[in-house]
Formats: C-alpha cells, sequence, structure tokens
C-alpha cells in the first residue's frame, strides 16, 4: 500500500502553491535559457528582432497577467463559498485540489514571472543578438499558452463550484477509494476477525497521545518493523476512526521496545480531520450530507437527493464488482491484522441522513425504496438483508411523516415488495 511519505507528498501536490511554484521556476529558468543558449546560434539566422519590441512584449504579459491572476483568483474564492454553503464545508476540499484551476493559476503566476525575468535580462542586455531571438520564439510560444489556459478557464468557470460538478468530484474520490478497498478489503494484510478471537492474550497495547482522525494507515511499514522485530501487529483503528489516548490504536506482539512502539504510532497518520483516500466512508457521509443539505428547508432541492441517491447506488455497486484473484489471494504484509469495512456501515453513512431528513418527501421515499430493490436484487445475501433493513426503516419514517395517504400506499407498495421478496428468499 502507499507509503506514509508517498501519501505526505501527494497530499503537498494537491496544494495550489505546489504547482505555482513549480511553473514559477520553470518560467524562470525558461526566460534566462536563451542567454545558455545563444552561443550555439548560427550567427546567419535573421537577428533583427529590436529589444523594444520583444520588451514591449512582455511588459504586456506582465501586466495583463498580474490582472488576470487577481480576477482569477477572486473568482476561486467564490467558487469555494458557493461550495461551502451550497454543498458542504466537507466537500470544499476536493474543489480547492481541482487540477484544472491550479493549472490555470499556476499558467499565469508563471507567465507573469517569464516576462519579468525576461524584461530585467533585457535591460542589462544579458541576451544580445541570439538570445533576443530565443526569447522572442519561447514568448511567442508563452503567448499560445497563455491563450489556450484562457479558453480552457474560460468554459472550466461555468461549472467550478457548482452542485453538480462538487458532488461528481465527491462521488468520483468515493468511488477511486471504495475500489481500492474492495481490491484489497484488508489492506494487503490479514484479516483482523475480532479481537477476542485474533488478538493474543500477551499483545501490548499502543496508545496515541492526542484526538484526531486516522487519514492514512502504513501497513508496508508497519510489516517491515514487524517483520525486523519478528512479531506482529494488531491494527484496531483503521483510516476513519476517531481515536483517542484511552483506546489503543493497535496490539503488538513481540515488539516490547519503546522505540518500536513509537515507530508503529508512526505508521498512524492522525490529523483534524478526515480524509477521502482510505476512507470510502468518510465520502459516503459527505455524499450524504449533500442530500441533507438540500433536504433543508433553507435551500428545497429535492432534486440533489434524488440525484445523490442514485451516486450512492453507483459507489455501493463497486462493492459488488468481481475481485482481481491475484490481487485475493496474495497478502504482501502477512504479520499484520487488519479489521474490514463493513457494507452495512457504508449504507449507514449513505442513507439513514437521507431517509431521515427526506422522510415528508414522496418522491425521495419512492427513490429510496427503488434504490433498495435493485440493492436487494443483487446477488449477495449482504446487500439483500441490509436493502431490507434499511427498507423497512424508511418505510417506518415515511409512515409517520407523509401526510396523504395515497403517498403512504405508494411507498408502502415498494417496500413490502422488497420484504416480501427477502423473507421468501430465507425461506427457501
Amino acid at each position: 500500500m502507499t507509503s506514509r511519505w508517498l501519501w505526505l507528498f501527494s497530499q503537498i501536490m494537491r496544494r495550489i502553491w505546489f504547482r505555482a511554484t513549480l511553473f514559477s521556476v520553470l518560467a524562470i529558468v525558461t526566460a534566462l535559457i536563451a542567454i545558455f543558449v545563444s552561443p550555439y546560434i548560427p550567427s546567419d539566422l535573421p537577428t533583427k528582432i529590436g529589444a523594444d519590441a520583444v520588451d514591449n512584449i512582455l511588459g504586456i504579459i506582465a501586466s495583463s497577467m498580474l490582472t488576470v491572476t487577481t480576477f482569477s483568483l477572486s473568482t476561486m474564492v467564490s467558487a469555494y463559498s458557493a461550495a461551502t454553503s451550497n454543498v458542504t464545508p466537507r466537500a470544499t476540499r476536493l474543489v480547492m485540489e481541482d487540477s484544472t484551476t491550479q493549472n490555470v493559476l499556476a499558467t499565469f503566476v508563471g507567465s507573469f514571472l517569464f516576462s519579468l525575468v525576461g524584461i530585467i535580462a533585457l535591460s542589462t542586455g544579458a541576451y544580445g543578438e541570439s538570445g533576443r531571438l530565443v526569447l522572442f520564439l519561447v514568448t511567442i510560444g508563452v503567448i499560445i499558452l497563455i491563450v489556450g489556459t484562457l479558453l480552457r478557464w474560460i468554459d472550466h468557470l461555468s461549472r467550478l463550484g457548482r452542485v453538480t460538478e462538487t458532488t461528481e468530484r465527491v462521488e468520483k474520490a468515493t468511488s477511486e477509494a471504495m475500489r481500492s478497498r474492495r481490491q484489497r478489503p484488508y489492506l494487503g494484510c490479514k484479516p483482523l476477525r475480532g479481537p477476542s478471537a485474533d488478538i493474543p492474550a500477551d499483545a501490548r497495547p499502543i496508545f496515541v497521545a492526542t484526538f484526531g482522525y486516522v487519514q492514512h494507515l502504513d501497513t508496508g511499514a508497519l510489516s517491515r518493523y514487524a517483520k525486523n522485530a519478528g512479531g506482529q501487529v494488531f491494527v484496531c483503528s483503521i483510516p476513519g476512526e476517531l481515536v483517542d489516548p484511552i483506546r489503543p490504536i493497535a496490539f503488538s506482539e513481540g515488539m516490547k521496545d519503546e522505540e518500536q512502539e513509537a515507530s508503529i504510532r508512526n505508521c498512524f497518520s492522525i490529523g483534524p480531520t478526515r480524509s477521502f483516500d482510505q476512507d470510502p466512508r468518510f465520502g459516503a457521509s459527505v455524499l450524504a450530507e449533500i442530500a441533507s443539505r438540500a433536504l433543508s428547508p433553507a435551500i428545497n432541492d429535492p432534486g440533489t437527493a434524488i440525484d445523490v441517491i442514485t451516486r450512492a447506488l453507483r459507489v455501493l455497486a463497486i462493492w459488488h464488482e468481481p475481485v482481481d484473484e491475484e490481487l485475493e489471494s496474495e497478502i504482501p504484509y502477512s504479520n499484520v491484522y487488519v479489521p474490514a469495512i463493513e457494507l452495512g456501515d457504508v449504507f449507514d453513512d449513505l442513507f439513514t441522513p437521507i431517509a431521515r431528513d427526506g422522510a415528508s418527501l414522496v418522491e425521495i421515499c419512492l427513490r429510496l425504496q427503488k434504490t433498495f430493490r435493485t440493492l436487494s436484487a443483487f446477488d449477495n445475501d449482504r446487500y439483500r438483508e441490509n436493502a431490507t433493513r434499511h427498507s423497512i426503516d424508511a418505510l417506518a419514517r415515511a409512515e409517520l411523516r407523509l401526510v396523504f395517504e395515497g403517498d403512504r400506499q405508494r411507498v408502502r407498495d415498494v417496500a413490502e415488495a422488497i420484504i416480501g421478496a427477502h423473507e421468501k428468499k430465507s425461506a427457501t
């Protein structure tokens, strides 16, 4: 699985300042490269390009890119505020990690620095005749890049921060985490069935000194430490769980050295908030939160809630996808035990808030029941049991909140078909 350092580096790469810094360094190098390339330009090439002409072009780029960057930053902040107020604050992070927005801003900042460094170098006479030719050609390339970026930015602005666009990002992040966990349900380790069954009585508990959520678990490093000590590690807190100094995050067997236990603690990346990467339940919770916010009286948008229910169906269907046989049989970290994510918990994360907040709307109740009907038709007992359980709960909520008897009967008809099919299946 992804090591802790690779995961931390991936987090840095998603920050907007990283790409802006990278593009800025590249722009400065590009502006100065003409100085070093100029000796290799044949003297018989046309070099009658005035320094003033290049300087004027660079001046236009510098002033316009500064203005466009300022405007883009204000637009980006407005999109973040819209995503926070109209969707959910938990989804804002995905909007901030949008690669298109980061590339656009980095291009604008890089172009500004390129032109600025070019103007400074021209004023000092560092380029020479051949250098001005190289600078002119590179400037033309930068202009083409800016035009293409602006056209792409105009199209992207029409969607940035919108409810549908942000919800789609949440679904994509959740699906990626769900698919990764589906292929390796125990993160490449052995399954931990239960503390009483698998954890030895002489295993030592390992505690942390802070409160927070497990954002990432480096199972590869855990396995390496356990192998070096000739012991085993039993993980109790998987990514997404709240940890505290009272409950152990893991147990170790054959590892009694304090330094070894500190190394095990370092394999747990703990932060104040949850992360999408190894925590599909967090994505499921964010999807449900989007639907709940849409169903609030202040927003009153049942269409968004119905859209989220459809997305929830697609996310849950991933758990029914076939598993790669090689990955299923391969256990690279055989001295580490990790508990699995329960499918019933994912059902609860997705559907309980929507069924609660949408119980008074017949369209939400019907969409939920039809979704449960689809899930119960999967050739999997866990799907049938959880779909039937939530169908019964959603029906009970609808019976209490729906005013019109006709609406209650419509929901009742769909729910009873699910419950009856489950009882018939159980009897056989």
